[in-house]
């Protein structure tokens, strides 16, 4: 059996992760780490965190290369091109991939998807699902999870 070493990112002061960990209910002090990390210190940015509504994301517009994506979709949906949504095979993967799909055909778009098999294509993009997704026939793959 392989077995794997963890490297620790520097920077998380073990007392205040212990303290963190306590505040959150004995939290596992790994889990504590991961949070602090990530500059959540109290319980009540830990809600926000875990809880938080829509106005706690981060717009969608600042993800690089997004106005690109969204101009390419927009000229795919209004020439009706085929578009093959490839998804992922966990719930939120096969989720959005349904949602997405579904927007597209409901726009008239031509859209099929594409789930790859967890045992044939492993996670993620992979050269057999892109070459699935030319088989359809797409001109725009739209990877999604």
């Amino acid at each position: 059996m392989r077995t794997f070493d963890w490297i620790l990112k520097p920077g998380a002061d073990p007392e205040a992760v212990r303290d963190l960990s306590i505040r959150l209910n004995n939290l596992p002090e790994a889990l504590a780490r991961c949070l602090y990390l990530r500059g959540v210190r109290s319980f009540d940015e830990a809600r926000l965190f875990f809880r938080g509504g829509a106005e706690s994301l981060h717009a969608p517009g600042r993800m690089a290369g997004m106005d690109d994506a969204v101009n390419r979709l927009v000229k795919a949906i209004r020439s009706r091109e085929r578009v093959v949504v490839y998804g992922d095979y966990d719930v939120d993967g096969t989720t959005s991939t349904a949602m997405m799909t579904h927007f597209l055909r409901e726009r008239g778009v031509p859209a099929a998807f594409f789930i790859p098999d967890r045992l044939r294509h492993g996670y993620g993009l992979c050269r057999a699902g892109v070459e699935e997704a030319a088989t359809m026939g797409a001109t725009l793959l739209v990877a999604i999870d």
